[in-house]
This record gives C-alpha cells, sequence and structure tokens, in this order.
C-alpha cells in the first residue's frame, strides 16, 4: 500500500514536472528578432500617420471648456472615475503651467513631441525611450479625448505599450547599427511574443464569441448599419442593397474567422490562410469604412505575432544574426538562463 502510495505520487510529480517544462518550452521558444523590427516600424508608422491626422483638429480636440469642440475636462473627468492614476493632457498643462507656458503651447508640444517619437520609431532611434514617450503621449492624449476615442486608441495603446517593454533594439535599427547596442537572446525575444501572440487570441476569441450571441452578425443587420451610418457610410447605399444577399454571409463568415482564430493560427497547415483572411478583413474594414487607423494597427499587430519569422519550423537558439554570430555567441545567454537557471558547468 505504501509502495503504491510512493509510486502514485511519483507519477503525479512527474506529470507536474512535464507540464511545466512544456510550458516553459512554450512560453521561451527562440526566436529571431524580425517580428520585433516588424512591430517597431509598424507602431512607428502608425504613431506618425496618427498625428499627422490630427494635426488640424489637435486644439480642437483638446482644448479646455470654450475653446474646444468639447471640453478636454469632460472626457478627463469621465476618465478620473475609473481612476484618477490614467494619464490625462491636464497633468501636461498643468505642469507647463508651473514654467509659465499656455495651454495652447503645451498642447503644440505634446504633439510636436508625438510626431518625433514616432519618427524616431520608424528608424529606429533611442528606441525604447521613444517607445515608452510615445505610449505616454498617446495614452494621455485617448484619455483626454475618450469621447472621440475608438479601437484603434485601444489597440495603439497595446501596441506600444508591449513594444517599451520588449527586448529592444532590433537588428534593423540604428540602434543597434549605428550606437552599437547589443541585441537581446532569443529566449526573451521569443518570450515576448508569445505574450503578444495570446493577447491577440484572446482578443479575437471574445470578440468573435460576442458576435456570435447576437442575431445582427447572422442576417447581415449589423453590417448593414455599420455600412449606412455616417461617418463610415463611404460605400453607396444603393450598392450595398444591390449586393444585400451577400451581408450574411460575410457576417458569418467574420464569425468564424474571429472565434477559429485562437485555434487555427497556431497550426501550421492553417496559419498562413488565417492570417491572410484576418489582414483582408482588416483592409476591407479600412477600406470600406474609411477606419484607416483601426486597419493598420491590427494589420501590424497580426504581422508582428503571426507573420514575420513565422516559419514551419521554430528558429534554433543558434539562429545567426545580422553581425553574423549566432544568437547564443552574441547575446551569451542560453536557454536555461533566460527561465532563471544557472548554465551548466564542465
Amino acid at each position: 500500500m505504501a509502495k503504491s502510495s510512493a509510486f502514485n505520487e511519483h507519477a503525479h510529480v512527474n506529470i507536474l514536472r512535464r507540464w511545466w517544462k512544456s510550458l516553459i518550452a512554450f512560453l521561451f521558444t527562440p526566436e529571431t528578432d524580425k517580428w520585433l523590427g516588424a512591430l517597431r516600424i509598424g507602431l512607428g508608422l502608425l504613431v506618425t500617420v496618427y498625428a499627422l491626422f490630427l494635426r488640424s483638429d489637435w486644439h480642437n480636440l483638446f482644448a479646455s471648456t470654450g475653446k474646444g469642440l468639447v471640453s478636454r475636462k469632460l472626457g478627463e473627468a469621465i476618465t478620473s472615475f475609473d481612476s484618477p492614476l490614467i494619464p490625462q493632457l491636464d497633468w501636461l498643462v498643468v505642469l507647463g503651467s508651473y514654467a509659465h507656458i499656455r495651454e495652447d503651447a503645451v498642447l503644440s508640444i505634446t504633439w510636436a513631441c508625438l510626431l518625433c517619437m514616432g519618427l524616431l520609431l520608424l528608424l529606429g532611434l533611442f528606441s525604447r525611450p521613444a517607445a515608452i514617450i510615445a505610449w505616454f503621449l498617446h495614452l494621455c492624449a485617448a484619455e483626454s479625448g475618450g469621447l472621440f476615442a475608438y479601437g484603434a486608441d485601444n489597440f495603439m495603446t497595446t501596441g506600444l505599450f508591449y513594444l517599451m517593454l520588449s527586448p529592444l533594439p532590433d537588428r534593423y535599427s540604428l540602434d543597434h547599427r549605428v550606437l552599437g547596442i547589443e541585441l537581446k537572446g532569443p529566449q526573451l525575444l521569443g518570450f515576448w511574443r508569445r505574450v503578444l501572440q495570446v493577447h491577440m487570441c484572446f482578443v479575437y476569441f471574445v470578440g468573435g464569441l460576442a458576435k456570435c450571441l447576437g442575431s445582427g452578425w447572422w442576417n447581415g443587420s449589423n453590417l448593414w448599419r455599420s455600412l449606412t451610418r455616417p461617418p463610415f457610410d463611404l460605400i453607396s447605399p444603393d450598392i450595398i442593397v444591390r449586393f444585400k444577399y451577400v451581408l450574411p454571409i460575410l457576417g458569418i463568415s467574420i464569425c468564424v474567422i474571429e472565434l477559429g482564430y485562437p485555434f487555427f493560427i497556431w497550426i501550421r497547415k492553417t496559419r498562413l490562410f488565417w492570417l491572410v483572411c484576418i489582414l483582408a478583413m482588416h483592409a476591407a474594414i479600412g477600406m470600406a469604412m474609411g477606419m484607416y487607423l483601426f486597419a493598420l494597427g491590427l494589420i501590424v499587430l497580426n504581422i508582428a505575432a503571426f507573420g514575420v519569422g513565422m516559419s514551419k519550423r521554430q528558429p534554433p537558439s543558434s539562429e545567426i544574426t545580422a553581425d553574423g554570430e549566432s544568437m547564443d555567441q552574441h547575446t551569451g545567454i542560453s536557454a536555461r538562463s533566460a527561465i532563471g537557471m544557472s548554465p551548466r558547468r564542465g
């Protein structure tokens, strides 16, 4: 009896140990920094375009009471209900007032800084400080203009958050090529890509499940409302009426694509097909509804998560870097040290 109990306990320990090793192998799969370069360049482009798009309306959107379309104070008051610690443009305005800088000047400086951070990310120069500042300034703008914010702002903030925590720089950045900053280990790169991948799977699964629960996506009525409601009515209603029988098919297809994303995107044989479908869906949303920033943001996140560098086999930790050295030789980080274990000696 005692031997049987000891055997069962030993078996359970072995199972837990195998699960733990599988989890570590899943989280710290060796990756190159190609995905990180795609994320940095894509988000740099997104931040730059975002700033340029809002240049003429920046002061109208974020001016205080009596100076803008809607008082910035209203949006910040709504945000404060969630937490007073959420960054707001009012923080910068108050800080500027101590230096006797007017609100208009503070808003102009904020916009110029956001544009500069986007350009620095595109070049890969001072990548981490640029990502942190871009994340903070964009979060301030998104929360202060909460009445005008939508999905594009949420995904841009999410992307910049992951970028500023990721193991920058990448091999394509000026930080590495000009300043000579060393690249990070493949296991660390793999971990942050895996976090982004899991996040995207949750986003699409929850979104697809919510769509399936209602009837609007099954009969096409939600698509009709989306395509005919100003300011998203770029396509003439006559054309939509002419092809009204296609709307239920498109609605069901969107549900299937989003709900199946966290399952089929991991399978090698279906990954490319599912990725192309999700990219085509977002490109169509951008072109048909004028939601260009929303489409660009999600295209960038998907390409970084499951597009660039996702070959049929996982790259080994000895993959050659841009300097012609193996990743292990270049960084001196092994799979064991990436998870906090001491390297083997002898």
